[in-house]
């Protein structure tokens, strides 16, 4: 479980398309984050963007319209844990980038599920 103090914060840019083993790419690493047992995992959907192939591509009416939308996935976890995960994300990630910042866990509520 994670608790407050120092931990890591990583983000994973991908497109909505990429493919990966058996699944796509985003679908895989979100399985691979809950079965290391990572707190929790968000996938963000932005409007628009452009990765190191300069094309843009937006919902509509961009270069690439609809096709290769941007994801990504963002996860809090120990330095520990991410130091764990992070071979394995590398191995996973056929295009896209991994960034890691260290950030303080100020707070952790979990709610009643309801």
């Amino acid at each position: 479980m994670l608790t407050t103090g120092s931990a890591k914060k990583v983000t994973i840019h991908l497109n909505e398309d990429t493919s990966s083993r058996s699944d796509f790419l985003s679908r895989e690493i979100l399985s691979l984050l809950l079965s290391r047992g990572v707190a929790g995992a968000t996938v963000l959907r932005p409007e628009a963007g452009f990765g190191s192939h300069h094309k843009l591509h937006t919902q509509e009416g961009g270069i690439d319209t609809a096709q290769h939308m941007p994801l990504r996935i963002e996860f809090i976890d120990t330095t520990h844990n991410v130091e764990m995960l992070l071979p394995l994300l590398n191995e996973l990630l056929t295009d896209g980038m991994i960034e890691a910042h260290d950030t303080v866990v100020l707070k952790v509520a979990a709610g009643i599920a309801g």
